[in-house]
């Protein structure tokens, strides 16, 4: 079974890669029939030479590899016909912006296995940069805080080699006695924690968050059944929520009352309520003042977030009066970050969390006749046809959607 690692051709660049010098190492070693060839790039965040170094093969010759590993879309012009390909397609959601790569997908016979779709027998994912968007969404919220209130400087999280770097400038930063709210206690959510508890920050529960004041800066870590509720005043659980989602209404406006910075690392799924709407961010006692919407739902539950915004230009300003972009300095508004590929600041390290993740359930699929079903669940094409689980892409293939 020979791999390919292709080079990035999506443009603004990306600089992550699924398989680390030291992580293709571990797969040759471990399955001895496995090879693993990497395409020259000048953009990678591990060079050719660390692949050299690590006695992995670089060069041209992609056409030769059985399975091709990338992380973002590869160009329609660059796909090779007949392979099998693993990148982040982003067609799953009937994405209209890509429809014409999930053709191409068929016309070129190629065998789509799409890395959000990596998923156990219950559904969850298996691998994702979730943690990494968690810790840099999180430095970059801090950084937008600073900058809207003009308190303190902070270099870009891209200019910065690692976590431990990211950390070192946050403990250099001196806040005011402000209320830190982070939703979400999946991997986002608790790739933000990792970043709260390096800087010390004093946690408190939900009671205390929204009752007591402090002379520091503090933060609630909260999930769902913190800021929903069932519409019929029953006790709900968190089963019950992501079951019947319809049933429930947001209560989140008590903690928007007293919160200054909020960092949105929840998933969010369809029929969910809104966790603030803009009704609510007009309302003279709605408090918060930046938000770091790592989720990044445009025009969803966070409602502030009405665009992405990117690494170059990572904060943007909302005015909830008018609803429309502003400047983030301005008194009334909200500063926004909401960067949609915060994992790619830091690729170095989620490069390698991403691979260690991929050798552990994905790469033993090739070899013990996929018993899990791990390939059999992510794979969205083959022989030219939509397989039965994405049958439901259809009319969007067709154009009917």
């Amino acid at each position: 079974m020979r791999f390919g690692i292709i080079q990035e051709r999506k443009n603004p660049p990306d600089r992550r890669v699924v398989l680390s010098p030291d992580a293709c190492q571990k797969v040759q070693a471990t399955y001895p029939n496995a090879e693993i060839i990497v395409e020259p790039s000048a953009i990678r965040v591990f060079s050719d030479d660390e692949y050299k170094m690590a006695g992995i093969e670089v060069a041209s010759k992609m056409e030769d590899c059985d399975v091709l590993l990338g992380v973002k879309e590869v160009p329609i012009s660059a796909l090779i016909p007949n392979k099998k390909y693993f990148f982040f397609s982003h067609t799953i959601k009937k994405q209209p912006y890509n429809r014409k790569l999930l053709r191409a997908f068929l016309d070129k016979n190629i065998e789509m296995y799409d890395h959000e779709v990596i998923t156990n027998e219950k559904g969850m994912r298996l691998v994702a940069f979730g943690r990494y968007a968690g810790i840099v969404g999180a430095y970059n919220g801090f950084r937008a805080y600073g900058l809207k209130h003009g308190l303190y400087a902070m270099p870009k999280a891209e200019q910065l080699a690692d976590q431990k770097a990211l950390i070192s400038e946050l403990k250099k930063i001196s806040l005011p006695n402000i209320k830190i709210l982070l939703t979400g206690k999946g991997r986002v959510g608790n790739g933000a924690r990792e970043m709260l508890e390096g800087m010390q920050l004093q946690e408190v529960g939900v009671k205390e968050f929204l009752n007591d004041e402090f002379n520091e800066p503090v933060y609630c870590q909260i999930d769902v059944m913190d800021y929903n509720q069932r519409i019929d005043v029953t006790t709900g659980t968190d089963k019950d929520f992501f079951a019947n989602p319809q049933d429930y209404e947001s209560n989140f406006f008590r903690f928007a009352r007293v919160t200054d910075f909020y960092i949105a690392g929840h998933f969010y799924g369809d029929g969910a309520p809104f966790l603030f709407t803009r009704e609510d961010a007009k309302q003279p006692d709605f408090k918060i003042n930046t938000v770091a919407d790592i989720s990044c739902d445009i025009d969803g539950p966070v409602a502030s977030t009405i665009k992405a915004s990117t690494i170059a230009d990572p904060v943007y300003g909302y005015d909830p009066q008018s609803e429309s972009e502003t400047n983030y300095k301005d008194k009334n508004a909200i500063a926004v970050m909401a960067v949609d590929n915060l994992p790619a600041e830091l690729p170095r390290d989620a490069s390698g969390g991403f691979g260690e993740a991929f050798i552990q359930h994905v790469i033993p699929a090739f070899f013990n006749n996929d018993k899990d079903g791990i390939l059999e669940r992510a794979r969205m094409t083959k022989e030219g046809k939509l397989t039965l689980r994405y049958a439901y892409l259809q009319d969007y293939v067709d154009g009917k959607e």
